[in-house]
């Protein structure tokens, strides 16, 4: 799932500065993340991935609930651009970004909710979207409890046949 963001690093840091590892990484990294707003999610998630949280030491924005300085930056992250893919129905890329959201950052979140959206990134990396009646019932099947395999099921059965 970090190879989804650091896709989207790659692909910037190479068009806008000709290299894979251009020199002040940091730098770059630090220039995103104050105009979140201008670039796409991926890059922005990648740029505080390249950061260094001075409350909690982690990588900012994926720190525990609480840490201010991640919890302010997460928030940030949500100021970045999406942009479908082609091909894909309109919603994917945000699905597919919230969905890597929780995953990266499961603080604060039940172990049902963070599960469904593990589960849930193959169909939307394969430029699927469930319908909101599909989403709707598979959230309510998580918070009932149902097992992985049972939520498998709906989500690799189920969505896949819009």
């Amino acid at each position: 799932m970090d190879e989804i963001v650091e896709e989207g690093w790659r692909a910037f840091v190479e068009r806008e500065f000709g290299a894979a590892n251009p020199p002040g990484e940091r730098l770059i990294a630090e220039m995103v993340v104050d105009e979140p707003d201008r670039h796409p999610w991926r890059v922005v998630d990648a740029a505080y991935d390249r950061l260094t949280c001075p409350e909690c030491g982690g990588r900012l924005s994926r720190g525990p609930a609480g840490c201010a300085p991640c919890d302010l930056a997460n928030g940030f992250r949500y100021a970045a651009v999406e942009i479908d893919r082609p091909g894909v129905p309109p919603g994917n890329e945000h699905a597919l970004r919230v969905n890597v959201a929780v995953t990266r950052r499961p603080y604060g979140v039940s172990a049902a909710e963070v599960l469904l959206r593990r589960l849930s990134l193959p169909i939307l990396l394969d430029g699927l979207l469930p319908t909101t009646a599909q989403a709707q019932a598979t959230k309510a099947a998580a918070n009932a409890g149902a097992t992985e395999a049972e939520l498998a099921a709906l989500v690799y059965g189920e969505w896949g046949r819009g």
